[in-house]
């Protein structure tokens, strides 16, 4: 039976079709929500007890049946049965056939609608955490590489011609600054997580006096929804925030992955990866292909595309509970588990990449150099101006020989990383999330 029925439902081929159609993939992805469905439930079971719906020896009757249905879930044998619509369903039936009457009356007070928003905050917050430390890890782990590499020279382009002398360092800080604006859009999908709406029920509350401030501590959340119809409105809304997080982190992922597989070309081979790293072609034997990088690319520009998806799902709806955003699982959960894993090859890649060093002594090029002849000639007291036509005009002449071009390090470049603030601006975004210091 389904916890909706009032009669025994007679299964026929159009209440089967109804039902394929109804559920879709909701037992796969519910149980990534089974281990903080168990929780809310604990939670609510524990505040039933202090306002009087049921006993201490029901609590604890509850109690035991959800932390035995917990284990079986961290043990990998928890399942959702055939005819069970949701992980709600199927806990629900598990704790009435365990204990009896007492599991009948764990859903007072509340609906599946806050229990599933409880589910997918706790499942966020977890989520964006894991996020949030692998997008950490990157931002040292490029810290060290500008730091390391900080004094070997690369060719700085606009509009991809030649422009002004860079550095590795230079290249690797940059994508590590980007990280730390990222982590801004991280940290604030987590604070919109962040808040309880159990006890919201379908959206228009409860006619018991439910502690809601008592659920809110025992999950940990640091804040509630208050406004029951607000609280079922944040389903989507919550989910946006976190694809937009994982969206900001995949543009500056998409953008890296493309300047490596622009320097791995062979004419411009300014780095280069272990074989084991790279993939061959069929005929071709000379090929070294980006293919890790070609594809962090494409899953990342996929993943920006996430939020505009979730929000043509959830645009049209008006307040309350509608069954459209069932299907915000299917957008979100695959989104979370590609950012994951676009992160871990990163984190495994990236220390293995090898620089070309003394790029800039090719003659190929001395222009990088032409405005750093400028201001020498108008620290002598040239005019800029005039400088910059006397510069120009020997570079149109073919007579432009800069000292530069023959040096192997520069001083502007290796003087700008800034590394140290650049650490404190991530650390001090970072420590907002609680307990992950």
């Amino acid at each position: 039976m389904k916890i909706w029925q009032k009669n025994d439902l007679t299964y026929n081929t159009d209440t089967l079709m109804v039902e394929r159609f109804t559920v879709g993939n909701d037992k796969v992805w519910d149980m990534r929500l089974a281990e903080y469905d168990v929780q809310g439930s604990l939670a609510h079971a524990a505040m039933l007890q202090t306002i009087g719906i049921i006993n201490a020896e029901e609590c604890e009757a509850l109690t035991n049946g959800l932390n035995n249905i917990l284990q079986e879930i961290r043990d990998g044998k928890f399942i959702i049965e055939e005819h069970a619509e949701d992980v709600h369903s199927q806990v629900e039936k598990l704790l009435t056939e365990r204990i009896g009457e007492a599991g009948k009356k764990l859903h007072t007070g509340r609906s599946r609608n806050d229990q599933v928003l409880v589910d997918i905050k706790l499942y966020l917050k977890y989520e964006l955490t894991q996020i949030a430390k692998q997008t950490f890890q990157l931002f040292e782990l490029l810290q060290t590489l500008s730091e390391t590499y900080k004094n070997d020279l690369l060719p700085g382009y606009t509009h991809f011609q030649l422009a002004m002398p860079s550095s590795f360092g230079l290249w690797f800080g940059a994508y590590a600054e980007s990280l730390v604006d990222d982590m801004e859009m991280v940290i604030a999908a987590y604070h919109i997580a962040d808040k309880n709406p159990l006890g919201s029920g379908a959206g228009f509350g409860s006619a018991f006096p439910l502690n809601r401030t008592q659920t809110t501590k025992q999950l940990s959340f640091a804040e509630m929804n208050y406004n029951s119809v607000y609280a079922q409105m944040t389903r989507g809304k919550t989910e946006k925030a976190t694809l937009n997080a994982i969206a900001s982190i995949s543009a500056t992922l998409s953008r890296f992955s493309y300047d490596i597989c622009l320097y791995m070309n062979q004419q411009f081979a300014y780095i280069t990866f272990p074989e084991s790293l790279t993939t061959g072609s069929s005929i071709m034997p000379h090929k070294k292909n980006p293919d890790v990088f070609e594809l962090i690319r494409a899953k990342c520009n996929r993943l920006q595309a996430a939020p505009n998806e979730m929000t043509m799902l959830c645009n049209n709806l008006p307040s309350g509970y509608h069954r459209d955003t069932q299907l915000t699982k299917d957008i979100l959960f695959p989104c979370i588990d590609t950012m994951k894993d676009c992160l871990e090859i990163l984190l495994y890649a990236l220390p293995q990449i090898q620089i070309r060093k003394y790029i800039l002594s090719d003659k190929q090029f001395d222009d990088l150099f032409s405005v750093e002849e400028i201001n020498k000639l108008v620290v002598q007291g040239v005019p800029f101006r005039d400088a910059y036509k006397q510069v120009g005009n020997a570079i149109n002449s073919g007579n432009f020989n800069p000292e530069h071009n023959v040096r192997h390090t520069h001083e502007g470049s290796a003087g700008n990383l800034c590394t140290t603030e650049i650490k404190a601006m991530m650390l001090k975004v970072y420590s907002n999330i609680p307990n992950i210091m």
